[in-house]
Parts: C-alpha cells; sequence; structure tokens
C-alpha cells in the first residue's frame, strides 16, 4: 500500500492516537482535536519519510515546532474565532492568547519521539 492509502492510515492512526491521549489524560475530546491529531501525524510522517537520515532530537524539534503551529491556528479558529472553547491555555505559563504556550511545545517535542518510531514502522511496512 503505497501513497494515499499509506497516508489515509497515517491520518487515521493520529486521530485515534491522538483522541485516546486526549480522552485519557483529561476525559474528553473535541472532533477538531481528532482531526488535527490526523493532520499532525501526516505531516510528521512526510517530514520523517523526507528526513530519513536527521537526527531524533532535531526531527523532534521540528515536531514539537509543526504541532505547536498547527494547535496555534487550529485554536485561533476554534476559539477565538468560532468561540467554541475547545481549550485555553491561558492559566499556563508562557502561553500565547491561551492557544499555544512552552510546557505544552516541549510535551509535543517528546511526544515525537514515539511519533517517529510509529512513522518509522509505517514507512517499512507500507513504502517498501
Amino acid at each position: 500500500m503505497k501513497g494515499l492509502g499509506t497516508r489515509a492510515l497515517v491520518f487515521l492512526t493520529g486521530c485515534f492516537v491522538y483522541s485516546f491521549l486526549e480522552i485519557a489524560s483529561r476525559g474528553f475530546t473535541h472532533w477538531t482535536m481528532t482531526l488535527t491529531g490526523g493532520f499532525v501525524l501526516t505531516i510528521i510522517y512526510e517530514m520523517h519519510v523526507r528526513l530519513k537520515n536527521t537526527p531524533l532530537w532535531q526531527k523532534c524539534l521540528l515536531g514539537s515546532l509543526i504541532i505547536t503551529s498547527v494547535e496555534f491556528t487550529i485554536g485561533v479558529i476554534v476559539n477565538i474565532v468560532l468561540n467554541w472553547h475547545v481549550w485555553d491555555y491561558s492559566d499556563m505559563p508562557l502561553n500565547i492568547l491561551g492557544q499555544i504556550c512552552l510546557p505544552f511545545t516541549v510535551l509535543w517535542f517528546f511526544l515525537c519521539i514515539p511519533a517517529n518510531f510509529v512513522c518509522k514502522g509505517i514507512s517499512r511496512r507500507l513504502e517498501e
């Protein structure tokens, strides 16, 4: 299974895993976060495929910046523009508009470690 089928599997994996992590950590999720998780894992997968020889720490740094950027963009749309109140980091240190904060950017860095191995496994089994 190459190309679109692989990307669909990666997207659905991201949807499921992120929703599971969010439900396990805070007891609920929102459909926008489910889709965001799929979108983000797809981007991280593409990064993994294109930057195979890049050190893991660099992939994690880039991944955390990507996730934080996507989170900010989605947050502005769903929380500020649409006023859906999906999340609010206003009480977290070093936040921007309550949509992103440094502690979660650090968390995304560490979550990129297992995400990298998931992408590596998918790539090995389905792309080669």
